[in-house]
């Protein structure tokens, strides 16, 4: 007589993400990357076409001028917006293309593989850390706030995250005896870590902008 036993894997209903670890299903990986790349994408763009106006009409406007605190322009002008040789503008438009495009791949039902997950990981990895230095040059150097730049903030910062928590997951999963506590913790509140440091760094914007000169 033949017995037939269900694998471990199926008794659980818990969504599981690529990683096998429970709490982050691939679809919200896969929507967050796709509005995270579209909402950084179209910043980008704006501001890529409206540094080239500027270029060629140094009286030009930008559409995010709203005062001398909100405003574009100073952020435009200055050497940061240029670090290296061209506007910054453009690499959000290639970085937030990819990170889009992985969104929409993975809402398509794609596995990626690992060299994958690793290259894009560095790449966010890198990007964050440059938009953090943009931040504090905007906010504590150059003294105004640029929507526009503030907007890719957001999505660079939420970019970062989840294939962040992608890369936690994949390691849980591959870690003998599973993922520690404090890893399925952080899966399973995700969003609420995410949420936090939103306001951390809101909180942070307000009081630098009440001390700029």
């Amino acid at each position: 007589m033949r017995t037939h036993t269900t694998p471990e894997s199926s008794k659980s209903s818990a969504p599981v993400s690529p990683g096998g670890v429970p709490g982050l299903p691939p679809k919200v990986t896969g929507l967050v990357l796709l509005v995270s790349g579209v909402l950084g994408l179209v910043p980008s763009f704006i501001l890529a076409v409206e540094k080239y106006w500027l270029l060629t009409n140094p009286f030009y406007s930008p559409s995010c001028t709203l005062g001398e605190t909100v405003s574009c322009l100073p952020v435009m002008n200055s050497w940061q917006a240029e670090v290296f040789g061209f506007p910054n503008p453009y690499i959000g438009l290639v970085g937030f293309a990819l990170v889009a495009a992985t969104g929409g791949a993975l809402l398509g039902g794609a596995r990626l593989s690992g060299w994958y997950w690793g290259g894009l990981q560095a790449g966010v990895t890198l990007g964050t850390f440059f938009v953090g230095w943009l931040m504090s040059q905007s906010l504590f150097s150059i003294e105004a706030l640029c929507p526009y730049c503030m907007l890719a903030w957001a999505a660079m910062f939420s970019a970062m995250w989840y294939v962040s928590l992608e890369s936690l997951s994949r390691w849980g999963h591959q870690r003998s005896g599973g993922p520690p506590r404090l890893a399925r913790t952080v899966l399973e509140h995700h969003g609420t870590v995410l949420l936090t440091w939103f306001v951390l760094i809101a909180g942070l914007v307000i009081v630098a902008a009440l001390n700029f000169s």
